[in-house]
């Protein structure tokens, strides 16, 4: 099985009051519970990002599609991936989507 990387694009907004919280966290927590063995790191939501430009230049907007969090997750390719993904509570969002990327290993 290959590892794979998903990075989660979207608005990175919390759910306002509690009971929104806990609906979002038992949709992840299922979704990951769906994925069983395959989740090889659940992974963390991530604040802002700066982005380094050639000559050093430093963008604070976070891009243009900024990036709410990451898993790492075992596949048997890239399609197999992406079928995993469909049900990601990330896309039941507006303007959320699930970016994937093979991670290589380097190391042998």
């Amino acid at each position: 099985m290959a590892k794979f990387l998903y990075i989660y694009h979207g608005s990175g907004k919390m759910p306002a009051n509690e009971a929104d919280r806990k609906a979002m966290t038992d949709a992840w927590t299922g979704w990951f519970g769906k994925l069983g063995s395959a989740v090889v790191e659940r992974g963390n939501p991530v604040g802002m990002s700066k982005t380094v430009l050639p000559g050093g230049k430093v963008e604070n907007n976070g891009g243009s599609n900024p990036t709410g969090g990451y898993s790492i997750i075992e596949a048997k390719d890239i399609d197999d991936a992406a079928r995993k993904a469909r049900e990601c509570p990330i896309l039941m969002e507006p303007n959320c989507n699930v970016e994937i990327a093979p991670i290589i290993n380097m190391m042998g």
